[in-house]
Order: structure tokens, then C-alpha cells, then sequence
């Protein structure tokens, strides 16, 4: 969904660093994957094809934080004021 995104923090040697992957359009999501010692993070398309990834050495990966879209249930959703009978 437009809007979630991760966030990773790599050790660098005497520093962090900080990268994001957003889905950036409307109907893409964001999926991660570790493979192997390799973290990945993909922005993937409603039909499953990857549109960018991003891959760390899992040994270098210090945090990894999901950030999804805040999803409004039907039970949340305001009600219309519409003309009552």
C-alpha cells in the first residue's frame, strides 16, 4: 500500500547509516526477505513483479523497522451525514 516503508540502520564501521524503502505508488507494498546472511527489501508491484531492492549483510543490519499505512477498518470510518427520512 502507498505509503509503508522500512527502515534499516547498518553498522558502517565507526558510524550508522540510516535507508528507507517506501512503496512510492499506489497498490505497491513493501516485502522484506533474509537469505542466505543477506537482508532484502523490495518494493514490489500489485502483480508481484519487483520494482527496486535493497540488500545488506544481515551481520551489518543493527535494527530493521516495518513502518506500515495506518488501515482504517469499516468500523472507524466516519459516517456520512446524508439526508435522513
Amino acid at each position: 500500500m502507498k505509503g509503508d516503508r522500512v527502515e534499516i540502520v547498518v553498522d558502517a564501521g565507526d558510524t550508522t547509516r540510516t535507508y528507507e524503502v517506501v512503496a512510492s505508488r499506489a497498490g505497491r507494498r513493501v516485502e522484506t526477505a533474509v537469505r542466505r546472511g543477506v537482508v532484502e527489501v523490495s518494493e514490489v508491484t500489485r502483480n508481484g513483479s519487483v520494482v527496486r531492492t535493497a540488500r545488506f549483510m544481515a551481520t551489518r543490519v543493527l535494527a530493521l523497522v516495518e513502518q506500515p499505512m495506518p488501515r482504517q477498518d469499516a468500523s472507524e470510518r466516519p459516517l456520512r451525514d446524508g439526508p435522513t427520512a
